[in-house]
């Protein structure tokens, strides 16, 4: 059992899987942060685009 347990504990097979696997999850929330902050600059600038557009005709636009 000793000689089990020490094998057991000394084995680093799966290490390489959960380490790709911990390099997987932080750059997939990079990946989902900067997708984020891109979508809601985007949105902004296309809002501010459409405040222009609007102020600039001489309408009322509704919003």
């Amino acid at each position: 059992m000793k000689t089990f347990l020490t094998s057991f504990l000394l084995d680093e097979q799966g290490a390489a899987a959960a380490e790709y696997a911990l390099i997987l999850a932080v750059v997939g929330a990079g990946i989902a942060g900067s997708a984020y902050l891109l979508g809601k600059n985007v949105s902004s600038a296309v809002s501010g685009a459409a405040h222009l557009i609007c102020n600039g005709s001489g309408t009322t636009c509704g919003s």
